[in-house]
């Protein structure tokens, strides 16, 4: 039986260095949904009902990329990240405990989503080169929406 990497007509070394890649995208989007989830329980202030909202909106659609990386990871034949250990360690954004200042919570967002971005542009040539439409397609989706997010974010906080 063929490898996944042979059906996909991609060779072994691009699959991996895709999946490794991935996989380090996948454990910072697990920090930001993990730091989303903490801001939306512990926010406190006059926006809470607006930002509580916010925190809820970002992480559910965290959640849905995370389960989208993870079956990508997969589907190059590798396996996705799985544990707390392992995305602490992999991860460029760093945890955040009891943030509960609204600004504070939304400059964090802010600054994780822009390192997640920058990931995933890092991600691209490396797809690109492997001829891997699969993953160019679910990252450039992303990216376009992330960076409307990240705009709102940053027009949010000037007016605070």
């Amino acid at each position: 039986m063929k490898t996944m990497n042979e059906l996909l007509g991609m060779k072994t070394e691009q699959s991996i260095d895709l999946t490794n890649k991935l996989n380090g995208l996948l454990a910072n989007y697990q920090l930001y949904y993990q730091n989303l989830r903490g801001f939306h329980w512990n926010v406190k202030g006059e926006k809470f009902f607006e930002l509580h909202t916010k925190f809820e909106e970002l992480y559910d659609d965290a959640v849905l990329k995370i389960d989208e990386i993870a079956e990508r990871i997969l589907t190059l034949g590798g396996t996705p990240l799985h544990t707390f250990n392992d995305y602490i360690i992999k991860s460029e954004i760093a945890e955040q405990k009891n943030v509960s200042n609204g600004i504070e919570c939304m400059q964090n967002t802010l600054e994780n989503l822009a390192t997640i971005v920058r990931l995933e542009k890092g991600i691209l040539p490396v797809a690109q080169e492997a001829e891997d439409e699969g993953t160019l397609t679910l990252l450039t989706d992303y990216i376009s929406q992330q960076e409307k997010v990240m705009w709102m974010l940053k027009a949010w906080l000037s007016r605070s």
